[in-house]
This record gives C-alpha cells, sequence and structure tokens, in this order.
C-alpha cells in the first residue's frame, strides 16, 4: 500500500510539471508547478516513511530522497521566480 503511495504521488510530480508546459497564463503555471510541489512534498514523506518502515534499504533511500530534495528545491526556485517576474 505504501509504494502504491509513492508511485501515485511521484508520478503525479511529472505530470504536473507536463501539464505546466502548456499553461493557459502565468498564474495557471505557478498553480499547476504548485500542485506539482505539493506532490513532492507527499513524495518526500512516504520516501521517508517506507525507510522508517524497512521496507527500503539505506542505498535506496539515499539515492531516492536525494533526488526528491533536488525535485523540491527546483520547484520553488522555478515558483519563486515565476512569482516575482
Amino acid at each position: 500500500m505504501l509504494s502504491k503511495q509513492l508511485l501515485r504521488s511521484g508520478t503525479s510530480i511529472g505530470a504536473m510539471v507536463k501539464e505546466s508546459e502548456h499553461a493557459e497564463s502565468k498564474a495557471d503555471f505557478i498553480h499547476k508547478l504548485s500542485i506539482a510541489l505539493k506532490e513532492a512534498n507527499e513524495t518526500e514523506y512516504w520516501i521517508e516513511l517506507l525507510y522508517k518502515s524497512d521496507y527500503i534499504d539505506d542505498d535506496i533511500f539515499n539515492s531516492i530522497y536525494t533526488d526528491v530534495k533536488e525535485v523540491l528545491r527546483i520547484l520553488i526556485s522555478i515558483i519563486k521566480s515565476s512569482k516575482l517576474k
């Protein structure tokens, strides 16, 4: 069940980023990326939970966790810079 939640939230990130490429306005672009950010945050939660529940080992956790943290940083940066323009 946990892995299905991770799959759902993890794939939602990409879907929302893809949708943002064809946003109807700047506000729509920011909104879609904000949803992607929420999904990335949820993905981080599920990864942590899988790790703390011993479903994934240290190596897998560190690899995936590093990636999701980078995605979070990128999304935050894009959203902030888009709001300033």
